[in-house]
């Protein structure tokens, strides 16, 4: 039988660094990634947290958790508000799209001002 003081975990019963209790950063994102891939990859890997990483270097640069995507949400953050103040702040009219492959697309004013204001209020 069993004796009941016996711990369940693997984990030592006394540990001594934090290499020897923590859990493996499998799941990461890259700085520039929009947050809304960083809470698709929490919610599939059933974690809490991710790992940021430099998108030139792959080193770690930061953590985003569960509370940072759902305060983004809560404040209206997504790519479409970004870029206008990007815009706006910059003077620009017009912005480079950038995907994983590159140079994707361009967007202008106009065409970010409509989508923001979305179907019947032009």
């Amino acid at each position: 039988m069993a004796d009941a003081a016996t711990p369940s975990s693997s984990r030592p019963q006394n540990p001594a660094t934090v290499g020897e209790i923590m859990e493996p950063a499998l799941t990461t994102a890259h700085a520039t990634d929009h947050i809304a891939a960083a809470a698709y990859l929490m919610k599939h890997a059933g974690t809490t947290a991710l790992v940021v990483l430099d998108a030139e270097t792959d080193r770690p640069v930061g953590i985003v958790t569960d509370t940072d995507v759902a305060h983004a949400v809560a404040d209206g953050k997504n790519s479409l508000r970004e870029a206008a103040e990007l815009m706006t702040k910059g003077h620009f009219r017009h912005l480079p799209v950038v995907g994983d492959s590159g140079l994707a697309g361009i967007v202008d004013i106009s065409t970010v001002s409509l989508a923001l204001l979305g179907p019947g209020d032009s």
